[in-house]
């Protein structure tokens, strides 16, 4: 909590021409200017006084004024250059960490309302949406001074992945501090909400040094991404609320780096998820015979299977980074006639069902894909159907491939890679990202948008166990996101605002 009083010590008196000028405000001996609890940070309230002192001092007292009002300024920067301590941040960071948000069964409220107090503590305006009952989205603001620029969107999600905590060296949910290698281990400790809280802690560190952005930045924490997103941000972008925010640029997930440089993705695969199932006269476990539902189903497996390997092997030659093809692997396998101790070993089974999860990246023809679906992995001549659960689409509601271009001619680009690197990173070429994100809903719109999450010389372990980062990463991500909000926020490269051509 911030100290609500400011002490004026008697040592900041100042004599000018013989008189004693204390600071405006003080009396003669140390004196208290009081401020309301629920004030701005301290270097705010230090700018006002700088203009009340301005204002009210005489004019016959105009040296005082200007050895006054360096001294201020020295204040203030001693002010700004106190943000919260490392150790705060951290362990705010291990407290959402703490709050159980796995899938399927994801406290929702618990995170909404701890998030509330640590919007709050950073002078954020706050709502809670629910475009699905019961699925709270919250949306956070920091108003700019020239609210008509495009606006900022830094989004996270809330939800986790399930673990197996009997796999973990600590629990899930402990955010266990190893001592010894600064690693915190916890359930979403990569995906995301780290860097949902470096969002929240740059901007804290920003406004204790008084900066002010020019563009609205607008912080969201959404339900339901590792599900996909159906009940969080898809009905959220289609809400009226959302189109209010005219938003010019989103800042999403990216995935850590086990090298020096950090990684940023333009675009990702789009996930088809589907259902092979084949169909086949039953038989005596001993018989042999064509067209049975598991030899049907064993053929179009061994079809995947290659189609897979040839994709595998050009990532594994180097020739494609791992987002550039197409993935396909098994999920699930379905199939024969189960008994209270297992399955019975002496019949073939009438049908037997393959799952499949399929990314594809918005380079790809599609209809190729489909086609080789329809007549090679599942052709009606050999009893087999076929199922979407989910089937992406790799184009954006402008019939264009879903990607944000990550180069100079997108004005947003270079701002963002300078921002970086003045913070003391670097970024490797930029990817599709290999799996999807809340981010897709964006790009539909047209909307740019980037994959990020300051994570360097760190091993990849979402949906891992003992998934975890280190605290002097987790402190230096801050600092990246603190260069890149100020950075983007203050970025004039956009075309005519209303608010400039209202000036011509």
């Amino acid at each position: 909590m911030q100290n609500t009083n400011t002490i004026v010590p008697r040592q900041l008196l100042i004599t000018v021409s013989g008189c004693h000028c204390p600071l405006p405000g003080s009396h003669h001996h140390n004196s208290r200017v009081q401020r309301p609890s629920s004030s701005p940070p301290l270097s705010l309230y230090l700018a006002s006084l700088r203009s009340r002192f301005s204002m009210r001092m005489p004019p016959m007292a105009g040296l005082t004024k200007i050895l006054l009002f360096p001294l201020l300024l020295l204040f203030s920067a001693a002010a700004a250059s106190s943000p919260s301590s490392d150790a705060e941040a951290v362990s705010r960071f291990q407290e959402y960490l703490r709050i159980d948000t796995a899938q399927p069964a994801p406290d929702y409220a618990a995170a909404v309302a701890f998030l509330r107090d640590q919007a709050a503590a950073a002078g954020l305006e706050a709502r809670t949406l629910e475009p699905v009952a019961g699925k709270p989205l919250l949306l956070l603001r920091w108003p700019g001074r020239r609210p008509s620029l495009p606006a900022i969107l830094l989004n996270s999600h809330t939800d986790v992945v399930p673990s197996e905590p009997k796999k973990w060296k600590h629990g899930p949910f402990s955010a266990a501090l190893d001592e010894s290698s600064g690693r915190i281990y916890a359930r979403g400790s990569q995906d995301m909400k780290c860097v949902g809280m470096q969002y929240l802690e740059a901007i804290r560190r920003l406004r204790n040094a008084g900066f002010v952005p020019d563009r609205n930045i607008y912080i969201t924490f959404v339900p339901d991404e590792e599900i996909g997103g159906h009940e969080g941000v898809e009905p959220f972008v289609a809400s009226k609320e959302f189109k209010e925010l005219n938003v010019g640029l989103v800042l999403d997930e990216g995935l850590a780096s086990p090298g020096e440089e950090y990684r940023v993705f333009y675009a990702e695969r789009s996930p088809w998820w589907l259902s092979i199932k084949a169909k086949g006269a039953p038989g005596h476990g001993a018989k042999l015979y064509d067209g049975s539902a598991m030899e049907n189903l064993m053929k179009s497996v061994e079809a995947i299977r290659r189609f897979r390997t040839a994709q595998f092997d050009l990532v594994k030659s180097g020739e494609k980074a791992e987002g550039d093809v197409v993935s396909v692997n098994f999920v699930y396998l379905k199939a024969g006639t189960p008994t209270p101790t297992g399955f019975v070993m002496n019949l073939q089974p009438s049908e037997a069902e393959v799952g499949i999860d399929i990314r594809i990246p918005p380079s790809v023809h599609t209809e190729a894909l489909e086609r080789r679906l329809v007549e090679e992995w599942a052709p009606a001549s050999r009893n087999l159907t076929f199922e979407f659960k989910q089937k992406g689409s790799v184009l954006d509601n402008f019939g264009k491939p879903a990607m944000t271009t990550a180069d100079s001619s997108n004005l947003w680009w270079p701002v963002f890679e300078e921002a970086v690197k003045r913070a003391g990173g670097k970024l490797s070429k930029p990817e599709i990202f290999p799996a999807s994100t809340d981010a897709r809903y964006f790009r539909e719109l047209g909307i740019p948008a980037f994959g990020f999450s300051p994570m360097a010389n760190t091993p990849i372990l979402l949906h891992d166990h003992n998934e975890f980062l280190s605290k002097d990463e987790y402190l230096k991500g801050i600092g990246i996101y603190e260069s890149i909000i100020k950075a983007l926020s203050t970025h004039e490269a956009d075309a005519i605002d209303s608010e400039s051509r209202a000036e011509l």
